[in-house]
This record gives C-alpha cells, sequence and structure tokens, in this order.
C-alpha cells in the first residue's frame, strides 16, 4: 500500500481514565492527537463518555468541551442512575453500541483502528473490523495489577500498544507550568484544567453550556 494508511482514533473515555489512573499518570490530549497524527493519516478521533446531565457542573465539563474544538469527535450519552447495594446512589454510562456503530459506519473508509479501551467487550467489534480489512491496535495496559486489558482482546486485536510505553510521547510533565493564566469564564471556569488534563482554556474553550 502506498502512502500513509487512514486511521481512526476511538477512545472509550471512562475506560482510558481509569487506566491512566492506575498507572499513575495523565494524558496531554493535544500531545496524543500530534503522536497519531504523525503516525497515520488521522481521519477522525472519537471520545465517547457518558455524562450525569442533572449536575449544575460536571468535572469532566471543561475536558469535553475542550476536545470539542480541538479536533476531537465528542460522543456523549446522559449516565444511568441506580442504587448500590448499600443504598448509595450511583451513576453508569456504557457507550459501547455508539463506538461500535460509528466503527462500523466508518470500517470503508480506514486502514486502521486504534482503539483506546482495555474492555473485552470490544473483541467482538475488533473481529468484526478485520473482517472488513481494517487492522485493529488495541491501546490498554498490562503493567498494573490486574491488567487493565482483558485477555481475549489483546489475543483478538492485530496489534497491543501498552499505553505505558506512551507515557513520555502523550503524558503530561507534573512539572509543566501553564503558559498563561486560565482565562475567567465565570462560574463554570476551572483553574485547575491544565493541571489535571494538560490543556488550555483560551479563546476556543466553550462555555461548558
Amino acid at each position: 500500500m502506498t502512502g500513509p494508511q487512514r486511521s481512526a482514533l476511538f477512545i472509550d473515555g471512562a475506560n482510558l481514565y481509569a487506566t491512566t489512573k492506575a498507572l499513575g499518570f495523565d494524558i496531554d490530549y493535544k500531545r496524543l492527537l500530534k503522536e497519531f497524527q504523525s503516525r497515520d493519516n488521522l481521519l477522525r478521533a472519537f471520545y465517547y463518555t457518558a455524562m450525569v446531565e442533572d449536575q449544575e457542573y460536571s468535572s469532566i465539563r471543561p475536558l469535553i468541551d475542550w476536545l470539542d474544538y480541538n479536533g476531537y469527535r465528542v460522543v456523549t450519552k446522559p449516565a444511568r442512575e441506580f442504587t448500590d447495594s448499600m443504598g448509595r446512589r450511583r451513576f453508569k454510562g456504557n457507550m459501547d453500541i455508539e463506538l461500535a456503530i460509528d466503527a462500523l459506519e466508518l470500517s470503508p473508509h480506514i486502514d486502521h483502528m486504534v482503539l483506546f479501551s482495555g474492555d473485552g467487550d470490544f473483541r467482538s467489534l475488533v473481529e468484526a473490523m478485520q473482517r472488513r480489512g481494517v487492522r485493529v491496535t488495541v491501546v490498554s495496559t498490562i503493567q498494573t495489577q490486574p491488567a487493565m486489558i482483558s485477555d481475549e482482546l489483546r489475543r483478538q486485536a492485530d496489534e497491543f500498544l501498552d499505553l505505558a510505553a506512551l507515557i513520555s510521547k502523550i503524558g503530561r510533565d507534573p512539572g509543566e507550568r501553564p503558559a498563561r493564566a486560565p482565562v475567567d469564564r465565570g462560574p463554570r471556569a476551572n483553574p485547575g484544567l491544565e493541571s489535571r488534563y494538560g490543556i488550555r482554556q483560551g479563546g476556543e474553550q466553550a462555555d461548558g453550556e
């Protein structure tokens, strides 16, 4: 095949967040995008997450707004509320179906799928993409105890990329200082945005409504 292969990123937001926390680092999403743009002809970068709609302020909202304005296609849906066995209020949101539909619809237009998730439920999707001629790389880690990726998903993938090996390329430097002060945008402004996600609030940042 001549020329760079066409690729797309599919990021399971909740799973990736849990994986980075287990590895003890924060992702710089600007660096992540540049890293995979340098590898392939990157056509799309999808980020999937469920959100609690009835909260006045969501801690993930600044990240979602930034991603939406800086090269990512953000896909969200309301999280489902339930009560656990201890009577505590919990929220659950599964984005597997949305991710799978987008991947299958895009399959005729890409050569390479990069899936950021260790969820074994995606094994069937990976197999379906491979039947369509798409090579699949799965990004997660086996450096934790237990590993963050299911064994069946890792075996099904054409390539497994350990997230720990990418820390120097897409991780945020803990000692990094903001190049400028965050923009004051009223009650929803979040001064800790850069320190948590390695991104800056600038003129492109949405108000989070």
